[in-house]
């Protein structure tokens, strides 16, 4: 059976490999994270197997989801519970085909790009960047609005990304997005700090919700 997707994706960061990036993922499911999304641009293809296959076993003694960025051919190589592709990578159609039933996430910055990831079969989108970030060139912020604008025209579940920090995080649930994924605003500096906050402010925004 599926598993379902994370309020909050700790997405790893770029330059992190082997014992470094084990570490740090370690940290972050240790204070609660229950979503790793593997993401390394660059660098051989075998180093990424062995990184993925290394979160994977890591992120099963957790019980947590391992979403792996890009290549569909190693996320099932390592057995992930899915794969995370972007407007450049393989079309989504290939994608779900080699995927079968494994979660598969489409990047979208706008809403064409949305409503063709839902039209195309896409299990979730990531939508942004919302936030000025320095993690990824993806184009101007779009902002919190351009969630609430998007949630109108596709029912899939929207994960915002790009910038979100746990001082801006219930600004984003607040304009109706699904979960977070964030890099950045969870690995950099103090980690079991960074994840404590987010927590803490998106538990604050369900109870605001619910008020």
């Amino acid at each position: 059976m599926r598993k379902s997707l994370s309020r909050i994706c700790a997405i790893t960061a770029d330059r992190q490999e082997g014992d470094v990036v084990a570490d740090a993922v370690r940290i972050a499911l240790e204070a609660g994270i229950s979503c790793i999304q593997y993401r390394r641009k660059g660098g051989a293809r075998r180093q990424f197997y062995r990184d993925a296959k290394m979160l994977r076993d890591l992120t099963r003694k957790f019980g947590a989801l391992l979403i792996v960025n890009d290549f569909a051919d190693a996320a099932l190589a390592v057995d992930a519970d899915g794969v995370h592709v972007g407007q450049d990578d393989l079309p989504l159609k290939e994608t779900r085909r080699i995927m079968g039933g494994k979660i598969v996430g489409v990047s979208t910055h706008n809403l064409d790009e949305a409503t063709e990831a839902e039209k195309g079969g896409a299990d979730y989108i990531g939508f942004g960047p919302i936030f000025p970030t320095a993690t990824k060139n993806a184009g101007m912020p779009k902002g919190p609005g351009a969630i609430t604008e998007i949630k109108r025209f596709i029912s899939i579940p929207i994960i915002a990304i790009g910038g979100i920090v746990p001082g801006n995080v219930t600004r984003v649930f607040s304009a109706g997005c699904d979960g977070v994924a964030i890099s950045s605003g969870i690995f950099e500096g103090d980690i079991t700090a960074n994840i404590a906050d987010l927590m803490y402010n998106s538990y604050r925004f369900r109870r605001i919700a619910k008020s």
